[in-house]
């Protein structure tokens, strides 16, 4: 394959920038102290909510919307406004040269929203690095969210973009994101970075459906998955 025939998609938290650092402690305060607000359950409760539905569905707004009817829209904007949040997300010159002259095509793919991602491209200065942005928001069927990992949204990214699987790569932090997507064909790179920083555990093995672990965006370019 012409490398210029690749398409990858980037995830955002942990992947591009450190998230663990600062960013998904305020958000899960954030997401936690809405649904104390707005489903009137005690902290406890509603961390063990957020959570279960972040590991059922790969988002809480998911759940959320499921099951307790709240509307996306409103969540999302009252869970990540994230005040000061910019002074502690950093970029790095190398990150945006490797990006710059990796070949194919790039579209970040997050879980996130909009605003949140422009924010934090803005931030670590990779906001003009991507064709395009696939956000939570564009994450949908038939009125409900089908984030990451949901094969059928993974499908319908890629006719989208008119691409496929076997064309793309998924950079991503999330292994269960990169289990369905390899079951589609599509390759995969298990970004490392930020989670040996966290002191996450396992990161020496490598599953069968990781093409490839990598500790920096340089390693795409030395030795691309393919």
């Amino acid at each position: 394959m012409n490398p210029r025939d690749r398409v990858w998609l980037f995830d955002l938290d942990d992947t591009l920038h450190n998230a663990s650092h600062r960013a998904f402690t305020e958000l899960n305060a954030s997401m936690t102290a809405y649904i104390v607000t707005h489903l009137g359950l005690a902290e406890d409760e509603a961390v063990a909510l957020r959570h279960r539905y972040w590991t059922r569905y790969g988002a809480t707004l998911t759940g959320l919307q499921r099951h307790h009817g709240v509307k996306p829209a409103h969540f999302l904007h009252e869970t990540h406004l994230l005040p000061g949040l910019d002074a502690h997300l950093h970029g790095h010159a190398h990150d945006l040269a490797a990006l710059r002259r990796l070949p194919g095509r790039k579209f970040l793919m997050t879980n996130a929203p909009r605003a949140y991602a422009e924010r934090v491209l803005a931030a670590v200065g990779l906001a003009r690095v991507f064709e395009g942005l696939i956000c939570i928001e564009d994450m949908a069927c038939f009125g409900q969210s089908r984030p990451k990992p949901d094969a059928r949204m993974f499908r319908i990214v890629l006719a989208r973009l008119g691409v496929r699987p076997q064309q793309c790569v998924l950079v991503e932090d999330t292994l269960i994101h990169q289990k369905h997507a390899r079951g589609l064909g599509l390759r995969t790179v298990w970004m490392q970075r930020w989670l040996r920083r966290a002191g996450v555990a396992g990161l020496h093995r490598r599953p069968v459906y990781v093409s490839r672990r990598v500790r920096s965006l340089g390693a795409l370019l030395r030795s691309p998955p393919f």
